[in-house]
């Protein structure tokens, strides 16, 4: 859940207050007030504004500070990653390439960079940027997107390698497990997307991308039933429809009709797309 950015100021406003016990006492020596840069520092809320804080205010947060203090690399840092987390690659480009210029600048902003020319769709840019990382840089993001930029250019073997080795060293492997199951479901290889798809929700139950992908697969082969995994009546709904609309595009459309018509039933409110798509098919 987002935290607005005036809870989190208000937090830090209830902390100033509290600090001020002695107020009362004209002879006291007045403490020097902090700078909001300081207070960042001391409350830890960089670390919040890149975590619960909505993102479009994180951004703002960041912007400022930035324009307080523009030499400290770790507010562009934190700005740059607002705008990802906004949706907002393409503006994080110019902030990237200020950090790249810093003096304390790392290989992981390199990484961070490519990571924000792949979300802008900057393809080429992005292999090239990773290619100026040296491979003793083993981290699970760099070799998550080495995979990603491998797909793209449809380099099969080298992507499963890039995949294989982001998934060993991550404790959260769920998203490249799903990932890497819609690199080998586009390829055709149904079975070991299939595969793949099952360990990621092994992983994190509630990914609901890599059930539908799963339904997706098991539809690629003619298999139209549900797989053995928990899901809430809307999902149970949602998958009953993708296997319908996948069996209409293989050409069993009395099937697809009835799971279509099963998706409708099983669904807790109005499934409009659903009911759209069955009076399409007549």
């Amino acid at each position: 859940m987002r935290t607005p950015l005036r809870n989190v100021v208000c937090l830090v406003g209830a902390v100033g207050l509290a600090a001020c016990s002695n107020t009362g006492n004209p002879f006291a020596k007045k403490q020097p007030e902090k700078n909001a840069i300081n207070v960042i520092d001391a409350t830890d809320l960089t670390d919040i504004m890149l975590t619960i804080a909505d993102p479009n205010e994180a951004v703002i947060f960041f912007k400022n500070a930035s324009i307080k203090a523009p030499d400290r690399i770790d507010l562009q840092r934190g700005l740059a990653r607002s705008l990802l987390r906004a949706k907002r690659a393409t503006e994080a480009l110019p902030v990237y390439k200020k950090i790249l210029k810093h003096e304390d600048a790392s290989y992981e902003d390199h990484v961070d960079y490519a990571d924000a020319l792949i979300r802008s769709n900057n393809w080429k840019e992005a292999a090239a940027e990773l290619n100026k990382i040296p491979p003793t840089v083993e981290t699970f993001k760099r070799y998550r997107l080495e995979a990603i930029v491998a797909d793209s250019k449809k380099q099969w073997k080298k992507a499963d390698s890039f995949y294989e080795t982001a998934v060993g060293l991550t404790t959260q492997p769920a998203n490249v497990l799903n990932n890497w199951g819609y690199s080998k479901l586009t390829r055709g290889d149904y079975e070991a997307a299939e595969d793949l798809f099952m360990e990621a929700i092994s992983y994190n139950s509630k990914l609901f991308t890599a059930k539908n992908n799963l339904v997706l697969a098991r539809g690629s082969q003619r298999n139209y039933k549900l797989p053995l995994i928990n899901l809430t009546q809307e999902e149970r709904a949602q998958l009953l429809y993708t296997l319908g609309l996948t069996a209409v595009k293989k050409g069993d459309v009395a099937i697809g009709r009835g799971l279509i018509e099963s998706a409708i039933e099983t669904h807790p409110r109005h499934f409009a797309i659903a009911v759209r798509s069955l009076e399409a098919l007549g």
